[in-house]
């Protein structure tokens, strides 16, 4: 299982202009917004529960563009605020963007800029992690989006340290989530920083949901590529390497693949894909050995060596590191939560004695070339935590405690 692993706040805290006040929290909304992303703030932040022992925020609902604002299912919103309300607000909120591939109006970025510069704490949730990064304010910075536009947002502002694992980041004045319910986490997490972890248990039980989450992203990842790579040359690379992970090769493997020096390649991949091509590999053989423990019974020893890893102690040291967890614990629990009468694959033996995938499983079925070109990990994107290059992957994997970031 993984842990929900929060960046612990590193940057200095400015002071909050005069004019600013903590308690008062702005949304801000844009047309083409999801509205259940742009719910959440509005449900945390605008509703008193005092009577529960939930301290009150005033809450400025403000619209970043004109309107009327229509959400993604048609309904028509309007904002009683602009962005002028925003230079009272101390926490500003970001809930979503219409789309990962449009500029946000930059009337509204610099209305963030301005906030930051006066010592407003901003929050991004999900996509709104663009909007932050369009304004500059996540340079530098370790931030998380959803898991499937992570890729997306790393390549195109490289300076952004994205970490697709996290359900929330923390980096002090700044925050991001990913998508959807992790907007929830981070809503509960800054009343906890504000109010202290009974107010926040509170709200979490006025809320019915869990007050901490265990766990990040990786259980959601899937393989896809970003759009962008999807008719590189390059994707075809990738794509072999995905089919041969089974197999004990390296990134001098795959540069030789695509006629490229290594460093080439590692300037290529990372222009591509914001990620280091090992931390790419590692990852893909850590959610390969994901899946086998969910859906077969070979041993931990046969699921390192199906997924390439040099040895067992290297893949429960890459395993426990991305995912918090040993492979056994996690297969243990995997199969607790599943549901009664639910069987895994069935195992039986390949060519050469080597134990090879059941016939019916999933994981192994035969996959298009166009299917194949286009899977990969939202993994690509780069993790502020994760820095392999030339180290010995067995040497590196550490464990994370909920709360806690590990070194660069």
């Amino acid at each position: 299982m993984s842990h929900d692993s929060t960046a612990a706040p590193e940057a200095a805290a400015r002071k909050l202009s005069g004019r600013r006040r903590k308690e008062i929290v702005a949304v801000l909304l844009f047309s083409g917004g999801p509205i259940f992303e742009s719910s959440i703030p509005l449900s945390v932040f605008g509703i008193d529960r005092q009577d529960a022992g939930v301290p009150r925020y005033r809450l400025l609902v403000c619209a970043g563009e004109d309107g009327p604002l229509r959400t993604t299912g048609g309904l028509e919103l309007t904002a009683p605020n602009g962005l002028e309300a925003i230079s009272r607000a101390g926490t500003v909120v970001v809930p979503a963007w219409r789309s990962i591939t449009s500029p946000p109006p930059e009337e509204a970025l610099d209305a963030l800029r301005r906030a930051h510069e006066e010592g407003a704490r901003i929050v991004g949730l999900c996509t709104g992690a663009f909007v932050l990064a369009a304004a500059g304010l996540l340079d530098g910075r370790p931030a998380t989006t959803h898991w499937m536009y992570a890729p997306t947002l790393a390549k195109r502002y490289p300076s952004v340290h994205v970490d697709p694992r996290e359900l929330f980041v923390d980096d002090g004045d700044v925050l991001t989530s990913a998508g959807t319910a992790a907007g929830i986490d981070l809503c509960l997490h800054i009343v906890r920083t504000d109010h202290g972890n009974e107010a926040a248990g509170a709200l979490a039980r006025r809320l019915v949901v869990p007050p901490r989450r265990s766990g990040g992203q990786e259980r959601y990842l899937d393989r896809s590529l970003p759009e962008e790579i999807g008719a590189d040359p390059l994707a075809e690379v990738v794509a072999w390497a995905l089919e041969h992970l089974h197999e004990q090769f390296d990134v001098e493997t795959l540069a030789a693949r695509a006629y490229m020096s290594r460093r080439t390649f590692d300037r290529r991949f990372r222009s591509l894909t914001g990620s280091a091509p090992l931390q790419w590999l590692i990852t893909q053989r850590v959610l390969q050995a994901q899946r086998l423990l969910e859906t077969s019974d070979y041993s931990v020893d046969e699921v390192a060596g199906r997924c390439g890893f040099r040895s067992p102690v290297a893949l429960r040291g890459h395993f426990r590191r991305q995912l918090g967890s040993s492979p056994a614990a996690y297969r243990a629990a995997y199969r607790a939560r599943r549901p009664q009468g639910e069987k895994h694959s069935d195992r039986h033996d390949g060519p050469h004695g080597v134990p090879g995938p059941s016939p019916v499983s999933p994981e192994h079925a035969p996959v298009p070339l166009q299917a194949r070109r286009t899977a990969a990990a939202s993994a690509l994107a780069p993790s502020a935590s994760l820095s392999t290059e030339g180290a010995k992957p067995e040497l590196y994997a550490t464990g994370r405690l909920p709360g806690q970031r590990s070194a660069p």
